[in-house]
């Protein structure tokens, strides 16, 4: 009887110390575990990305954080983490930056509720359509699909078939992910230059000459790339819609370059001005067909709230601060535009000699860079 307590005591004592070690042991685990979830993971660089694509599990995740240089953590761990923060499963697709000091309960988080890296596209105020068409090519990672597309049928898949890409896209910067294309960015810009456009007209200034919401539109494109500066801007805005009051053509330089189409090579001669296109708005009155260019808000409400006065004319300062010298006569715009080439022969002028109605007898077109108007009142 003394010998079988002896070996049921020893047994007991077997067994009391595995049980010691076991929890010892979870106890290790444990502690590790919860400082596997506490501190940042180690081997991260600002910038870094990792890519979770359509139908990755946690594995495959796994697998790109160690090439990335992750080390902490067991994958058991990672597999446990993920189940208690309900991640496990639920892997958005999507890139996801991987910050210095990140934990792997920040990164679990991130992917589970698909907080996905955005990227940036600018559309720049002035660009035309072929400008925005080109940037759009060049941008990365989006998905371009829209290259091989003609004008017509780029409206025509953003659900607007029939009407001209010309202005129709707010100068704005806009946001999208991994997978997003240029369509998507195009149909932000549309519905922003839709709303801009309807505020700026719901609050337009009275008695203005014009009729439809695309009419500011087309004014606004014009405004947008005459204005060398922002005070500007309703004041070129008034001498456009003064002058379509009295029934003066517009007589602008940028609606003309917009017809060259890549005909323009940086300058506009004598023949252009007198070469005939639906843009030369010194050989045909009222507004061109289409806008010129994507004006921006400030354009929008310039067009829509014009500077008063009785200004038809204005043509660059030349003094580099990219303002303009206006005029309710044509004299005193002739005055003007002879300072403007004084300045310029001297080679004190800096900027392009710009405005309405400015070839006037002392101007030669041929000679100064890109002069603006010859018609006279």
């Amino acid at each position: 009887m003394a010998k079988r307590a002896k070996k049921k005591r020893g047994f007991k004592g077997v067994l009391l110390i595995l049980l010691l070690a076991l929890l010892a042991a979870g106890w290790l685990a444990w502690r590790h575990y919860t400082v596997f979830i506490a501190q940042p993971m180690h081997g991260l660089r600002d910038g870094q990305q990792i890519s979770v694509g359509k139908g990755s599990a946690l594995p495959q995740l796994l697998r790109k954080l160690r090439a990335a240089g992750v080390d902490r953590g067991f994958d058991v761990e990672w597999q446990l983490l993920a189940r208690q923060l309900g991640a496990a499963g639920k892997l958005q697709v999507g890139d996801y930056a991987l910050k210095n000091g990140m934990t792997p309960g920040e990164l679990l988080r991130n992917i589970r509720d698909g907080k996905v890296v955005s990227y940036r596209f600018t559309l720049i105020d002035g660009w035309n359509i072929r400008d925005l068409r080109k940037a759009l090519g060049k941008a990365e990672p989006l998905k371009h699909t829209i290259d091989a597309m003609s004008d017509a049928q780029l409206m025509a898949a953003l659900g607007h078939p029939g009407q001209h890409p010309e202005g129709r896209f707010l100068p704005e910067t806009y946001q999208y992910t991994v997978g997003g294309s240029d369509i998507d960015v195009l149909k932000q810009g549309y519905a922003a230059m839709d709303k801009a456009l309807a505020a700026a007209w719901s609050s337009r200034a009275q008695d203005l000459p014009l009729k439809t919401p695309e009419e500011a539109l087309i004014m606004a494109s014009i405004v947008e790339k005459e204005s060398g500066v922002a005070d500007d801007r309703p004041k070129v805005a008034g001498v456009f819609l003064n002058r379509l009051t009295k029934g003066m053509r517009l007589e602008t330089d940028p609606t003309v370059i917009y017809g060259m189409g890549a005909a323009y090579a940086g300058n506009i001669r004598k023949k252009d001005l007198q070469t005939d296109t639906p843009y030369n708005t010194y050989l045909r009155s009222g507004l061109p067909p289409t806008p010129i260019s994507m004006p921006g808000k400030a354009a929008l409400q310039a067009a829509t709230h014009p500077a008063g006065g009785d200004a038809l004319y204005f043509v660059a300062s030349g003094d580099g601060s990219g303002s303009s010298l206006f005029a309710s006569t044509y004299e005193q715009h002739r005055a003007n535009v002879r300072a403007y080439l004084a300045r310029y022969r001297a080679g004190q002028a800096k900027g392009p000699l710009t405005g309405t109605s400015t070839s006037t007898g002392d101007a030669d077109s041929t000679a100064t860079p890109a002069p603006a108007g010859a018609a006279k009142p």
